[in-house]
Formats: structure tokens, sequence, C-alpha cells
């Protein structure tokens, strides 16, 4: 019965905080300084949240793991929204931030709101970038990682030259890259590939060089041939390696793409959040923000669930 109790506390909670947080929006006296908008967006977001949680909470009745999830989850949200009415009272409603820096909550929300067409526009200019410097970077990244990692002759000529050139920021390359290649675009999507393909490269070698030996050798006594032994020994092994050096060139081409949609650009979130940024607009800065984190982490979701797929494995073997 506690238990039982405990959990429609929990589920509770975050309702209990969205009615502080519509109090709170009401009662307390705004500071004067930020600018109105035709709707309270803030408290849409409340309410979509609010929506969120309930849709889960009657899928979980029917449904054990999205129940145990929602339960598990539900503080989780509660801090959520605690995060956002304090920050909405910090904007709105006292002057302890400048105004002009820190824009209302009510600003961020409705300008991703009313300007959802133009900013889908640069979301998707900008995934198109991404999406195709990634699959470079990642593609020549898996080979050379695979040939320094597996091929000692390969190792002895190409790893110093990795090491090298492979630390040096990406945003050194820029100027080179600007003036090799015949269009921005080119240069930009060179950036982004190298960003991956160092990680990459990197974590597929050292994978692959941390796998035992003896596999090597049963393989090879059962007659294994070179191609047999890298498709189905030293690439399973090293599959671990090989994700963690997708995840870090993941991270390492969003900030890559910030960096080089600012050069020369017309479109893109990069150049949206640079123009914003320019015309001292900081709810837009502060929005584009919000959609590129909101991608990188969906990005990083997504791949996380191939992982859990692909290694399927490991689940019991190591800490999951």
């Amino acid at each position: 019965m506690k238990n039982k109790l405990f959990t429609i506390f929990k589920l509770l909670l975050p309702y209990v905080e969205i009615a502080i947080s519509i109090l709170a929006y009401y009662q307390i006296k705004d500071n004067g300084k930020q600018k109105k908008t035709d709707h309270p967006y803030y408290l849409y977001l409340l309410a979509v949240i609010g929506l969120i949680v309930l849709i889960r909470i009657i899928v979980g009745l029917f449904n054990k793991t999205v129940r145990d999830k929602i339960i598990y989850q539900a503080p989780l949200f509660t801090g959520v929204i605690v995060f956002l009415m304090i920050l909405n009272i910090l904007t709105s409603k006292t002057l302890l931030l400048p105004t002009l820096y820190f824009p209302s909550l009510d600003r961020i929300v409705g300008l991703l709101v009313e300007n959802r067409i133009f900013l889908l526009t640069n979301v998707i200019d900008s995934l198109k970038l991404l999406i195709t410097g990634f699959l470079w970077g990642a593609t020549v990244g898996f080979f050379t990682g695979l040939a320094l990692g597996y091929f000692k002759i390969v190792g002895y000529w190409l790893n110093p030259v990795t090491k090298v050139i492979g630390p040096i920021p990406t945003t050194a390359w820029i100027p080179l890259a600007l003036s090799t290649f015949p269009t921005t675009h080119g240069a930009n999507v060179f950036l982004i590939a190298f960003a991956v393909w160092f990680p990459v490269t990197l974590m597929t070698s050292s994978g692959i060089q941390g796998v035992a030996n003896v596999n090597f050798e049963v393989s090879r006594t059962l007659g294994a041939s070179t191609l047999y032994q890298i498709l189905h020994v030293a690439i399973p092994a090293a599959m671990p390696s090989i994700f963690l050096g997708i995840f870090y060139g993941t991270v390492s081409s969003f900030a890559t793409l910030m960096a080089v949609e600012m050069n020369g650009n017309s479109s893109g979130i990069g150049w949206y959040i640079n123009w914003q940024k320019s015309v001292m607009m900081y709810d837009g800065v502060y929005a584009g923000l919000i959609i590129i984190a909101a991608i990188c982490s969906l990005s990083l979701t997504i791949l996380f669930k191939v992982r859990d797929k692909v290694l399927v494995w490991q689940k019991g073997v190591i800490k999951w």
C-alpha cells in the first residue's frame, strides 16, 4: 500500500510543480523590461510537458515497461519544470540578469513556434551538410583505422601522420579548406568529415589492436583467409571501440557544423545563430542552440539504440 501511494505521489509531482509554475507566472509581477508576446508560450510549453507525462501514464496502464519508465522519470520531469520556473522568474520577474542577453521563456518558445517554417528550412540545410560530412568522415575513418590496426606496415607509415594532423583542431583548417576547395560547401563538408575522421580512425585502430592475438592464431590455424579474419574476427571484436569513435565523431561534427556555417553560408542553424547574435536578438540565439542540442541528443540516442542492437551480446557481460 505504501509503495502504491509513493508511486502515485511521484506521478503527481510534475503536475504539482506545473500548478506552482502557473501561480508564479501570474502572481509574481513582471519586471517590465521583457518584450511582450502575443501568447503565454511558456505556459503552452508546460502544458505540452504535462500532456506527454499524461499520455505515458495512460500507456503505462497497459504496458509495464512504459509504466516503469514513467515512474522512474517522473522526478526528472519535475526537476525540468522546476528549472524552467526558476529561469522564468529570473528573466521575466527580476532584474538579476541583463534583459538583452537573457530573454524570457515566452520570447524563446514563441520564436520557435512563430518562425518554425524558417527554422525548419535552416535545420534541413544543416542536416544535409552534416550527414554528407559525417558519412564521408566515418567511412574514411573506419577504413583508415582498419588499415592502421590490422596491417603493421600501414601503421608504420601512417601512424605518425595520423598522430600529427589528427589532434589539430578542425577550425584551424578553415583557411586552408576555403582556399583549396572550389566552393564553400565542399570546404565545409571536408571540415566536418575531418572532425569525424580522426576519432573514428583512432578508436577503430585501437579496438583492432586490442583484440587478443590468440583469436587470429586460432582462425588462421583453421584456415581462415586475411579477409575472413578482418570481417569475422577483427571488426566484430573491435565494434565497441568503433561505436565509441562514432560517438566522439558525432559530437565533434556538431561542434564543427556550428563553426563552418559561419563561413560564407546563407542558411543553416549555425548561420542563423550567428545572424541573430549580430542583430542582438538573443531569443533567436537561444532558440537555435536549443534546436542544435535537441538534434545532437536525438542523434546520439539513435546511435545508442543501434549500438545496443548490434552489441546485444555485451548485455550481462559488462555494465549495461
